[in-house]
């Protein structure tokens, strides 16, 4: 009778092992960004290196969109990999956070990662896409980029359960861990 109730009382799958315990703080989030673009660099150096010397780029110039495209798509499958296989990127389990799906809190699709990945642009672009528009010099272009950062950050803040723009949009959510 007692291997039944331990056997009862064992996680079932391995995510019931990491209890949910809510919607994370904004600095908790916000630290992961930055860790995570500390790690980018990394893997956008070797994306960047792997294409210059298969392509034979000796000019910086030459193929510039198709290098772009490359990192972006490689970024891209960083992030669905790590999503879509435990919900979490190394920086993610650092800070405990998991990326879950908003509906029921499982396991995200690798349909709900790409499209979260697509709209986490959401993060850059905007700020970007005004600087060939309105014809801002680099110094104007940051502080709309910074005006604009902050206020995506603080759409973290409001709104159901607290998470950000292309989490609600993607029908995604990030919950904290415990340990």
């Amino acid at each position: 009778m007692s291997t039944s109730v331990d056997s009862a009382a064992q996680p079932s799958h391995p995510e019931s092992a990491h209890p949910r315990v809510g919607p994370p703080s904004l600095r908790r989030r916000l630290a992961t960004l930055m860790y995570e673009g500390v790690l980018l660099f990394g893997v956008v150096f070797l994306a960047g290196y792997l294409f210059s010397t298969l392509t034979q780029q000796r000019n910086g110039l030459v193929h510039h969109n198709w290098l772009a495209a490359w990192v972006g798509l490689v970024v891209g499958v960083y992030f669905v990999w790590f999503w879509t296989h435990g919900g979490q990127t190394l920086p993610m389990k650092t800070w405990r956070l998991r990326l879950v799906a908003a509906r029921d809190g499982g396991r995200v699709s690798v349909a709900r990662a790409a499209l979260r990945y697509v709209l986490s642009w959401l993060w850059f672009l905007p700020p970007l896409a005004l600087h060939p528009l309105l014809r801002l010099t680099v110094p104007q272009t940051l502080v709309v980029a910074g005006i604009w950062f902050v206020f995506y950050a603080g759409l973290g803040r409001i709104g159901a359960g607290r998470q950000f723009l292309h989490d609600r949009l993607g029908g995604t959510k990030i919950v904290a861990v415990e340990r």
